[in-house]
């Protein structure tokens, strides 16, 4: 009888860097509305290269036309304005300078830089076509944020909006924003003594600041074409934030699952109110979605499901069904970019080897070090992987120490993923801003002692 690493070993594709590696990924991708590609962790280079290179070819190849990401809408706006020709006469890297907050390294990092360049070059070459008379089925692709983090930012978004448009409008709007002004910028603290019940909570008047600007939609319209649209729906996002964001806050500090129920519905929200308005201003809707594993494989089929946690990709799944494709990335070994407490500065961390009962060994037993794997590609296969084991997830955060408790957790494979990407070893996603703590060069693999 074969083993599971010899049976897995004669169904997975190797990846040698061809120029054919992922053709059977395509291939699944072809039709879909939705393809949603995770990462084992925040802060690993191969996660974000292979994320690109496949990003790239849906774009090119299968008429793709917007990227969504694990990060807070305005600061992806930025970029989006960039890599469509709407903002200044910038260089790529000035368009990641609204990822001000931790953890940084997360989107200014050399993986992103490289991929907005290509995303803005494409763009690019795609309006020259249009010039030109000669269309051919390419599409401009856009790049967005899912995330709800931004609170102060979106506010002053949707105010620069109307003070332009409306001034009368963004005054009232301007008042209802300021039941926030005695919390200062403080949103953790906001959200401390509202929940707690010590201050009365915002949650009115974000409401009514949304209903506000919903109200003079058809005023705001009155300019033709595709830029004033694209201009309300911005607003129109940031305020829906906003609303979200305050309820967030309000909420992370009861110690339930609720916090993270209401952030992954906002991301689905979000997924959907794009491709609403994809679809209205450009016909086509299909979206790549970058986040963690822990957002976009199907929370149904780990131990959050049990804890009564959901996620974006369950929604997704839920929603779109088969028009929707959801891939995982793991690894076995190398080297992260993550902190040793929250708001710290980024190092670069050892990834020690997988824990017994895992996947990630399972796969590292393969001794194939590159692959991908469809989790349903055989009866047999998909059977071996129903096998509840355990699942590595690092974030921003990555504590070697206590790695069982803080960064495993049980999954069902083949019910949480279509297919997986492995790369047995990894290294560090490089940071544009390296701290004293993020070391560069291999580290030794006697580094730390006692590994």
């Amino acid at each position: 009888m074969q083993s599971t690493a010899q049976l897995l070993h004669d169904s997975i594709v190797p990846l040698t860097g061809g120029p054919g590696d992922f053709d059977p990924l395509m291939a699944k991708a072809r039709e879909k509305k939705v393809v949603l590609l995770g990462e084992a962790s925040h802060g690993t280079h191969e996660f974000y290269r292979i994320r690109a290179e496949i990003t790239k070819r849906l774009i090119m190849e299968q008429g793709f036309n917007a990227v969504a990401v694990e990060a807070d809408w305005p600061d992806a706006h930025r970029i989006n304005q960039y890599v469509r020709g709407r903002g200044n006469d910038c260089e790529a890297v000035d368009s990641l300078g609204g990822f001000k907050r931790f953890p940084q390294w997360m989107w200014r990092n050399t993986d992103v830089l490289d991929f907005v360049g290509w995303l803005k070059n494409w763009n690019d070459s795609v309006t020259d076509r249009e010039r030109k008379g000669m269309l051919s089925g390419i599409f401009q692709a856009g790049f967005y944020g899912l995330d709800l983090y931004s609170l102060n930012a979106s506010m002053v978004a949707v105010l620069d909006y109307l003070r332009t448009l409306d001034p009368i409008a963004a005054a009232r709007v301007a008042e209802r924003y300021g039941c926030f002004d005695h919390y200062g910028s403080d949103t953790q603290r906001y959200g401390l003594l509202t929940g707690s019940g010590m201050s009365e909570d915002c949650k009115r008047e974000v409401l009514g600041a949304l209903l506000e600007l919903h109200g003079k939609k058809a005023e705001l319209l009155k300019r033709d074409g595709m830029v004033a649209s694209d201009a309300f729906f911005d607003a129109d996002q940031n305020a829906r934030v906003v609303k979200d964001a305050e309820e967030y806050y309000r909420t992370m500090f009861h110690g339930n699952v609720s916090s993270w129920n209401l952030r992954d519905r906002h991301m689905m929200q979000t997924l959907l109110q794009l491709m609403l308005h994809l679809k209205h201003t450009h016909l086509h809707a299909k979206v790549v979605v970058w986040a963690h594993n822990s957002h976009l494989g199907n929370a149904a089929a780990t131990t959050m499901g049990e804890r009564g946690e959901f996620n974006i990709g369950q929604l997704v799944r839920e929603h779109f069904g088969n028009e929707a494709l959801s891939i995982g990335f793991t690894t076995h070994h190398g080297t992260v970019t993550a902190s040793s407490d929250w708001d710290g500065p980024a190092e670069r961390k050892k990834v020690r080897p997988a824990l017994p009962e895992s996947y990630e060994l399972l796969f590292h037993e393969t001794g194939i070090p590159n692959f991908w794997l469809d989790c349903h590609e055989t009866p047999e296969i998909e059977k071996m992987l129903r096998n509840p084991r355990l699942e590595r997830a690092i974030g921003v955060i990555y504590r070697p120490d206590t790695e069982r408790q803080s960064h495993y957790f049980q999954s069902c494979l083949p019910d949480q993923f279509d297919g997986i990407i492995h790369y047995d070893r990894s290294r560090a996603v490089e940071p544009l801003e390296k701290s004293i703590h993020w070391v560069p060069g291999e580290v030794d693999e006697t580094y730390p002692s006692g590994l």
